[in-house]
């Protein structure tokens, strides 16, 4: 059964499905077998770094992927967001402070723009600079984000904003979304679709060390927590109301609530985390993943997993409605 909603419709997708752009974890490799599955791939520009940005952009093997990026951090190489919209101008996606220093290159190029809010007067504001599509992001979510509002109550809410002052504007769903059950819930919540990031960062192509990946299909839930920790001893500049939801480990037990006392050790600790990261101990490294880690438990290929959760989506409309053969969200 096919879930056909103005999500695909406007993209020309098969799936109501969209690739978070994590930085490190959605790669070119990654961003493009999700969009060769028939769902939308976005290419992680996250903090701008252009060795990154172009070393995984070189990866891209398709010209449906699109590019996200960390706003704030556009600053640092503004130069990026040209070459995004040249190279991956399926979409360009700003996430994390005010859009509208971004917003009017985007629109110019003629490319839909997609922004993340995480508040109501996020939605006003991505409406106002002309998002073509705005995603709800809930505190459940892997990364960074607000602890204001969660998944479910916050999706509707911007449903019906959106209704009322821009009805074009298309909603997605973020936040603890790991499976078609989510996916289905999402659609029935308003959402045109689904922005997932956790459940994809454990597949194959993520750009994720394979021991990271196996202790998040061991993990649950409860096993996360939101830290500025890794903020912090790496230096980065995020505003004061963001912080990261990560998986609990030691470093994360030894310095969370002494943040104050990290930054006087940055030097050292920053060391010891970057080697960490490079010899896969995460006990020491951050697996920035969201509450949705309870619900994974493989690692399979994006190509798979868009095709299972579609199905799994699916099945779970179907039971209550059988008859009707998609979902116009």
């Amino acid at each position: 059964m096919a879930i056909k909603t103005r999500l695909t419709d406007f993209f020309g997708l098969e799936h109501p499905i969209v690739l978070a752009p994590m930085d490190p974890a959605s790669g070119g490799e990654l961003a493009s077998a999700v969009s060769a599955a028939g769902a939308l791939g976005m290419l992680g520009g996250g903090y701008a770094n252009r060795t990154w940005f172009e070393e995984q952009s070189a990866k891209v093997s398709r010209p449906d992927v699109g590019c996200g990026f960390i706003t704030w951090a556009l600053a640092n190489d503004p130069g990026l967001l040209e070459l995004a919209l040249q190279r991956h101008n399926k979409a360009i996606m700003l996430s994390f402070s005010d859009p509208a220093p971004y917003a009017p290159k985007v629109k110019q190029a003629g490319v839909p723009l997609i922004c993340q809010v995480q508040t109501l007067e996020h939605a006003k504001r991505a409406i106002d600079v002309g998002a073509d599509v705005v995603i709800a992001q809930g505190t459940e979510a892997g990364g960074h984000g607000l602890t204001a509002r969660s998944t479910m109550p916050f999706v509707p809410a911007v449903a019906d904003l959106v209704a009322q002052r821009a009805s074009d504007v298309l909603v997605l769903a973020a936040g603890g979304i790991a499976d078609g059950r989510g996916v289905a819930a999402a659609l029935m919540l308003g959402a045109d679709g689904a922005l997932m990031g956790t459940r994809f960062w454990a597949t194959q192509e993520s750009v994720i060390h394979r021991n990271a990946k196996e202790k998040v299909v061991t993990a649950t839930g409860d096993e996360t927590i939101r830290t500025r920790v890794y903020d912090v001893v790496r230096k980065k500049p995020w505003p004061s109301e963001y912080t990261g939801r990560l998986m609990k480990n030691g470093f994360i037990d030894q310095w969370h609530g002494r943040e104050d006392e990290l930054r006087n050790l940055q030097e050292a600790e920053l060391q010891r985390v970057e080697t960490a990261w490079a010899s896969g101990d995460y006990d020491t490294a951050n697996v920035t993943v969201g509450e949705g880690i309870g619900l994974i438990h493989d690692i399979p290929t994006a190509g798979e997993l868009v095709k299972r959760i579609s199905a799994e989506a699916s099945a779970c409309l179907s039971r209550y409605a059988p008859a009707q053969q998609s979902i116009a969200a």
